[in-house]
């Protein structure tokens, strides 16, 4: 039988709708369990300067290692066949499954790269080339991010998938970086821009991160400073990452 409670609730979920309600409700329990106004200790936290202005490198690894290195390994299986990584071979060699072939690009002219480029235009980059195309922290050094998605799409095999991940709150770090670090994500600015070339039905996005950890992360605290179980809780509206997977249409 439906208490008079769960159909209030049905009642108000049908005018909200379920996402709506959803945020609400955890906007009402945050509500509860937050101090008094004018009781807030900030602690450590206290201060205009962060703990560490490297992302925390100078304590241990950076936080959003996690959330990066967490990504990878749900797609782990998708890392096989023949795979281009840009800037570096890491999460290859440390995911990859059965990996027949495993390319290397970067904007630089460095040892080991199989291409040198610029994703907005690489023409030496064959199309139809790669099973999975693994690109992490990179668009937001990039102004034509467009142009980059059309890159990506056309380098790929059909049926292939590129892993991507994306910085949603973030402190700059190293002014080098901070001179060309054009953009910052949300959820839904990193499906429209995947979905635009790929389409909608293609694109998955998965947010990763929560108020503590953005705040964590912004002040340079480790990853090693910081409880897992804490880290693995998800709120939308605090992403820290954003893992984006893309398939091009067989």
């Amino acid at each position: 039988m439906t208490t008079l409670q769960e159909k209030r609730t049905a009642l108000v979920k049908g005018v909200l709708g379920e996402n709506r309600y959803q945020r609400l409700i955890r906007r009402y329990t945050r509500s509860r369990q937050r101090p008094r106004i004018g009781r807030v200790d900030f602690g450590d936290l206290a201060g205009t300067e962060p703990i560490c202005r490297e992302f925390g490198n100078f304590r241990g690894h950076p936080l959003d290692r996690y959330y990066i290195e967490s990504f990878m390994a749900a797609d782990a299986t998708l890392i096989t066949g023949r795979v281009l990584e840009v800037g570096e071979r890491l999460y290859t060699e440390q995911f990859g499954r059965n990996v027949a072939e495993s390319d290397m690009c970067n904007y630089f002219d460095i040892p080991d790269a199989t291409y040198v480029a610029d994703l907005t235009d690489a023409p030496q980059i064959p199309d139809g080339t790669y099973d999975c195309v693994v690109i992490t922290q990179t668009l937001q050094l990039i102004y034509d991010v467009q142009a980059v998605t059309a890159t990506l799409h056309r380098i790929l095999k059909p049926g292939g998938t590129v892993l991507c991940t994306m910085p949603g709150f973030s402190q700059l770090g190293d002014p080098r970086w901070a001179a060309q670090w054009y953009w910052n994500f949300t959820q839904y600015s990193a499906q429209r821009l995947f979905d635009d070339e790929f389409g909608a039905d293609r694109v998955n996005v998965a947010v990763h991160g929560n108020v503590l950890a953005a705040t964590a992360f912004l002040h340079g605290v480790s990853l090693e400073e910081m409880d897992p179980a804490d880290l693995d809780v998800v709120d939308p509206e605090y992403p820290v990452i954003l893992g984006v997977r893309a398939t091009r249409a067989p």
